[in-house]
């Protein structure tokens, strides 16, 4: 069996799980989230746990015993306590501000940048140059804070753009004059 598949989701007191066929629909606190199961898996609650089953022991099938518990453990997680990522912007002159549902980015350019923030995603800007995006899907708010960091990545020669908070950037030695 799938070492990850074959444990079992402690779902909290404040969370909802419902099946109805291949499609699980997981309610708590920070939001709603749903996710259709691959049709080699299978999924029951028991109890105040979740367990993940397949059908057959090939490769594939124990990949997505794996990959569905691992999917549905985040949307648990996710909408009990929620993820977060945090960004930093380092440049002089670079700033973000958030208006009603865009983030409005100076990244030293000759316009701003005007980023959409998805549904249940929320974003905080503290001191012009902090970041944080909040939210219950894991793969959402990863993808957004890659988003925004990709208008601008960390240059190597100073240091300027948008980089995850605690990310090291090399740095390189530039040009000298002889």
């Amino acid at each position: 069996m799938s070492r990850i598949g074959k444990q079992p989701i402690a779902v909290p007191p404040k969370v909802k799980v419902e099946v109805k066929g291949q499609q699980v629909l997981v309610e708590g606190p920070k939001g709603k989230l749903n996710f259709n199961l691959p049709a080699r898996t299978s999924l029951k609650v028991e109890g105040g746990n979740i367990v993940v089953s397949r059908a057959a022991d090939d490769a594939q099938s124990k990949a997505l015993h794996g990959l569905s518990r691992a999917l549905v453990n985040n949307m648990v997680k996710g909408v009990s306590e929620g993820f977060v990522k945090k960004l930093e912007i380092q440049g002089v002159g670079f700033k973000a501000a958030v208006v009603g549902k865009v983030v409005n980015l100076s990244l030293g350019y000759s316009h701003p940048i005007n980023y959409d923030i998805p549904e249940q995603i929320k974003v905080t800007v503290e001191e012009n140059t902090k970041l944080t995006i909040e939210g219950p899907d894991r793969q959402v708010v990863g993808r957004v804070a890659a988003e925004i960091r990709a208008y601008y990545p960390p240059e190597p020669y100073k240091g300027k753009g948008v980089r995850y908070a605690g990310e090291h950037v090399v740095r390189k030695e530039g040009k000298t004059v002889q």
